[in-house]
């Protein structure tokens, strides 16, 4: 503990000595080619307009999360053409650490949303923004449990194998069913985050299980492929299918009956902190190193309600 704290007092010092500029504030994210981190986007472009003044934004993100050496480029090249500051959703807790230092070396303020960093590099960065997906993979596993009951055999759709989200998420959840149930874990099968991979998946384990009760499908683009697959084989309502993010095809599964709950995290908050928090860095402002943007379980008894309407996108 005394060692991080020194670390972290090292890290202050650092970005005390820099001088603040308005100039460009780089969001990063896994990929843009879904709607949860065009949510993000649309938190960031809500924060720029209350905090942004001097300051430009741009928004990037790889073709698809398994690029994990497209996104560490985009770090190293926000680095290299000296961004104001950095807010970063890693695809793999190892493999970003070497651009993060660059950017601390440089004193270029870095946030990280979403998926944490490896342990031990808490230094490299100023304030991490995320669901608390050990909990919210509990919550989805106590929704399946609820609904299931403690025996039986149930299927986990994962997505990328070792990103920060999904150790937590998928950790949570297959924990809490070895704890409080006596239910079968098949899998986890990884997506790589591609809805057509985890429709085929999923319709091979539906195949290869018919006495399966439920199904975890772990982030977006898992869960839809997840829920088209069990509609296309005619086991809607049939198996209890709890999906994770909520995006519009993920709340018309709830709302049909595909999907019995959605764990849905605050991805608009995501952005629109992560932006604040940077703004305030840039600033020489204390923040917070950790900040919970929080889940909601979406049902179709409470999709309609403030709670659910303020996560969905």
């Amino acid at each position: 503990m005394k060692k991080l704290v020194t670390a972290l007092l090292t890290s202050a010092v650092l970005f005390s000595s820099a001088a603040a500029h308005a100039g460009e504030i780089a969001i990063i994210v896994k990929t843009v080619n879904s709607t949860f981190w065009q949510n993000v986007q649309k938190g960031a472009d809500a924060a720029m307009k209350q905090v942004g003044a001097g300051n430009t934004l741009t928004f990037q993100g790889p073709a698809s999360e398994s690029a994990i050496a497209d996104q560490v480029n985009m770090v190293e090249n926000a680095v290299n053409r000296g961004v104001s500051g950095i807010v970063l959703a890693p695809s793999d807790p190892d493999a970003l650490v070497p651009a993060v230092k660059k950017a601390w070396e440089a004193r270029i303020p870095v946030v990280i949303i979403d998926s944490m960093l490896a342990k031990g590099t808490e230094q490299y960065y100023q304030s991490f923004l995320s669901t608390d997906n050990r909990k919210a993979g509990e919550l989805a596993a106590k929704a399946l449990i609820d609904k299931v009951g403690t025996e039986g055999k149930i299927a986990v759709m994962s997505y990328v194998a070792g990103a920060g989200s999904e150790i937590g998420r998928v950790g949570g959840f297959t924990d809490y069913i070895k704890a409080h149930s006596k239910l079968q874990i098949v899998g986890p099968f990884y997506s790589q985050s591609q809805m057509a991979t985890a429709l085929n998946q999923t319709t091979d384990v539906l195949a290869a299980n018919p006495d399966l009760k439920g199904i975890f499908g772990a982030n977006e683009p898992t869960a839809i492929g997840m829920a088209r697959a069990i509609k296309q084989a005619g086991k809607s309502g049939k198996l209890v299918a709890v999906g994770f993010d909520g995006n519009q095809d993920l709340q018309e599964f709830v709302k049909d009956g595909t999907l019995s709950a959605i764990a849905v995290q605050g991805s608009f908050q995501m952005g629109d902190l992560g932006v604040k928090t940077i703004s305030r860095l840039v600033k020489k402002e204390k923040v917070e190193k950790f900040v919970d943007t929080g889940v909601v379980l979406v049902t179709k008894d409470n999709i309609e309600q403030p709670e659910a309407k303020n996560v969905l996108y």
